[in-house]
């Protein structure tokens, strides 16, 4: 099982946001996607998922992607989600299997059962009936990672999952997507974190606007790459810390 992206492009209006990635992520691989601001992270995962005019191929085990869309999670940024909408959390993890049953079917007591089982897993099931907007950002976070378990996907795409949550819901996460890897899942996920954070994944992708960089995060995270990324300043007044941790 593998998801093969061959020389992706995409553009909004006129400007090129990216420009011929190719690569392939293959099952039980814990995958992070990391660049600067606007290196197109966010629209790569949306090109992935169709939500993004593109040129070039998306192929899933050979076929188009968007044939085999019920086989795909997605866990958008915190940024992008309204939570003041009047939704509750059992509601927010049900959507997915109102998708594949039909808005306008009631879902069946499997459905009922797979959501059950997913907020219990991400510790949420006694916060099920609480509106979306009452919870803590680690608690909205582990909801919306509950919608994609209880889809029972086989590839998942998180954007930003780590951005203003709690010790507890990070540790619990990474707890929950090494499990997915040990099950053969493929998980990519986009991140803006630095240092020792990033030996969390199997591989990284460094990208900005195109691929810069594909393998282990030791291999990644060179003084060259970073530079390629980041550009000169970035080595000497961004983020020196982490940076530390790979060259020393």
């Amino acid at each position: 099982m593998s998801l093969e992206v061959r020389q992706l492009s995409a553009r909004y209006r006129s400007a090129l946001a990216l420009q011929d990635v190719s690569v392939t992520l293959g099952r039980g691989e814990l995958i992070g996607l990391i660049g600067p601001n606007g290196a197109g992270k966010s629209t790569f995962i949306k090109a992935l998922l169709g939500l993004v005019p593109f040129q070039g191929q998306v192929l899933f085990e050979g076929m188009p992607l968007r044939k085999n869309k019920q086989r795909v999670a997605y866990v958008p940024q915190r940024s992008h989600i309204d939570w003041d909408y009047p939704i509750t959390a059992w509601n927010v993890a049900m959507m997915a299997q109102s998708v594949l049953a039909g808005w306008f079917c009631r879902p069946s007591q499997a459905a009922k059962q797979r959501v059950t089982v997913a907020l219990e897993r991400v510790d949420m099931l006694h916060l099920a009936d609480r509106s979306l907007g009452e919870l803590s950002g680690g608690q909205q976070q582990r909801v919306f990672l509950a919608r994609a378990l209880a889809q029972n996907a086989d590839l998942l795409l998180l954007d930003e999952p780590f951005t203003g949550i709690d010790r507890k819901t990070e540790g619990l996460m990474l707890t929950i997507l090494n499990e997915l890897k040990d099950e053969g899942k493929i998980l990519l996920v986009s991140s803006h974190e630095w240092g020792e954070a990033l030996h969390r994944y199997d591989r990284l992708l460094l990208l900005n606007r195109t691929l810069l960089a594909n393998d282990v995060p030791q291999a990644v995270m060179t003084y060259d790459n970073i530079q390629r990324a980041y550009g000169q300043a970035s080595t000497t007044s961004s983020q020196p810390a982490a940076y530390a941790d790979f060259f020393c």
